[in-house]
């Protein structure tokens, strides 16, 4: 078992991975708490696919299961990086799709689909809802982290984009639907630092809203190799982004499961306590496993 961690009040969890072993790499988790616990989703690589996994405690899932893969969502090849939201009775996710050779320019674009259930996922439309277009965007547009905003009604989306190995920057877009997405002109939203842990590159993003503003939990990069996790606030949760002075605030751990690097967060506040799921690797392997906060304030 590993010996737990603790950076900036963060504390990894002693049974870390909570999955992974036996059923390969998972990665990019969206967790969703239930009145019957935790729904886990995530990126089945050795599956191609997006899967669930559920848990009563959010520490032991059950196994995992497709909810959705690339033979029902068109011309990809790989489906993954799922962003999952409750509202109006569905559930609908936003998700990356690696596309088929011969199809139109751009390797991952970013898709949406909907489930009355949430264990069974149908694709709203063929086509892709987000497509690298800007020059900053390149040829992949991925990792949809989406919010619904009852007050304006709106979907907010942040994602990231550039190379398809690691994307580069953080980009914002709003929806009435869901399907039909308006980028902000003024993309990219968030950049890597001028120096430091996360010199190279940012992405993977969750955005949370509070009352008074919006907390992101981001990768950071030194190098395409070396990552991991740091925080940053904004009043509006578009510009403005202020780093957390204690960041990163998870990190590789040497010799352990998330030895190499530590990506895409997922964070949960259950009134008393934060928990904060990611996926870290050590060689070619990725698992998932998570860090806890004590209280509320960050």
């Amino acid at each position: 078992m590993n010996q737990p961690e603790k950076k900036g009040g963060w504390i990894k969890y002693a049974g870390n991975p909570v999955l992974g072993g036996d059923y390969g790499v998972c990665f990019d988790v969206c967790v969703l708490r239930q009145e019957s616990g935790y729904r886990m989703y995530f990126s089945w690589r050795d599956k191609g696919s997006i899967a669930m996994a559920e848990s009563r405690d959010g520490y032991t899932f059950d196994a995992p299961r497709i909810v959705l893969a690339p033979g029902d969502a068109g011309e990809v090849e790989h489906v993954n990086r799922p962003a999952v939201v409750c509202h109006g009775g569905r559930y609908h996710m936003w998700y990356t799709g690696q596309i088929k050779p011969g199809m139109p320019d751009g390797i991952s674009y970013i898709f949406y689909a909907a489930s009355d259930d949430g264990e069974h996922f149908t694709p709203v439309s063929q086509q892709p809802v987000i497509r690298p277009e800007a020059a900053w965007e390149k040829s992949a547009v991925m990792s949809p982290h989406v919010l619904f905003d009852g007050e304006q009604q709106l979907y907010k989306m942040w994602y990231s984009a550039g190379e398809n190995y690691e994307p580069n920057a953080i980009g914002y877009a709003v929806s009435h639907d869901g399907l039909h997405w308006e980028k902000y002109p003024r993309n990219p939203v968030f950049i890597a630092a001028g120096q430091g842990w996360d010199s190279h590159k940012v992405a993977g993003c969750q955005v949370i809203r509070r009352k008074e503003d919006y907390i992101m939990f981001y990768i950071g990069y030194r190098n395409d190799d070396a990552a991991r996790i740091g925080m940053a606030c904004s009043k509006n949760g578009i510009d403005g982004w202020v780093r957390h002075p204690g960041n990163p605030i998870v990190s590789p751990d040497p010799g352990a499961w998330d030895g190499d690097a530590c990506y895409k967060p997922y964070a949960l506040f259950d009134g008393q306590n934060w928990r904060l799921y990611y996926n870290g690797r050590k060689g070619g392997v990725e698992q998932i496993g998570l860090a806890e906060y004590a209280g509320a304030d960050l």
